[in-house]
């Protein structure tokens, strides 16, 4: 049995990953501040804040604990706060940041050893972050998260050269307005405008982004390391004026 740890699993993409995950073997360590609902015998719950060094460390104790290795890590948790950038609180500027990039660094940094012990030659253990398109192409209102996620590619590009020589592939996914918890709260709370439709005519959903997830994970992609890979729809390829 292969075994994942998951953040931001209570919700949206980490969430339906999670639900994938299980549904294919895999013993699943979810991490996440709020309450989760999986009744799954292979799902572990797990209190985290992934900003919190303090938590992120309790959280990996618990987990090298139960396993000795973990052949995969999904860097899914987020928050989005919406504003003017010179108008922003500090407050909501350095949460973006403290979740959005810290965490992701937190997360990878306690996980590596199990990840280590995972990596076999012809079975890389993995890490998958989940970035953003607007980490590509920023967005007005937008522009404190598009930098906590442009500050994220990067981290995701030197830890893929860095972890190489260690059998661990790290790459990322780069999604556009996904429909998520998160995203309806924020634009139903702040009048915040959503881009449109994609040039595919929709939004992209949770399963979009798990399926990325999984190809990522898979013997497929066994020479992929650094990738980041917009699931946007098109959305970032061109600017269409129409």
């Amino acid at each position: 049995m292969k075994h994942a740890a998951v953040t931001g699993s209570a919700s949206g993409i980490g969430l339906d990953c999670c639900g994938d995950l299980l549904a294919r073997g895999w013993r699943v360590f979810g991490l996440d501040r709020a309450h989760q609902s999986h009744a799954h015998p292979n799902f572990v719950p797990i209190p985290c804040d992934v900003s919190s060094s303090e938590s992120v460390a309790t959280a990996f104790e618990m987990i090298g604990s139960a396993t000795q290795t973990l052949d995969a890590l999904i860097c899914s948790a987020g928050i989005l706060r919406t504003g003017a950038l010179l108008g922003m609180s500090e407050a909501d500027f350095d949460a973006i940041f403290a979740v959005n990039t810290r965490g992701p660094w937190l997360t990878a940094r306690a996980a590596l050893p199990l990840l280590e012990r995972a990596a076999k030659p012809n079975d890389p253990a993995r890490i998958v972050m989940v970035a953003s398109v607007s980490a590509i192409r920023p967005k007005v209102n937008g522009g404190a998260y598009a930098a906590s996620k442009a500050a994220l590619v990067h981290i995701t590009k030197v830890l893929s050269v860095e972890l190489a020589s260690k059998g661990i592939l790290v790459n990322a996914i780069a999604p556009a307005t996904v429909n998520t918890p998160m995203v309806k709260e924020v634009s139903a709370g702040s009048g915040y405008k959503l881009s449109g439709v994609s040039p595919l005519g929709r939004m992209a959903e949770p399963s979009d982004c798990t399926a990325v997830i999984r190809f990522l994970l898979s013997s497929d992609a066994n020479y992929l390391a650094g990738a980041i890979l917009p699931i946007d729809g098109g959305t970032s390829a061109a600017f269409d004026p129409r």
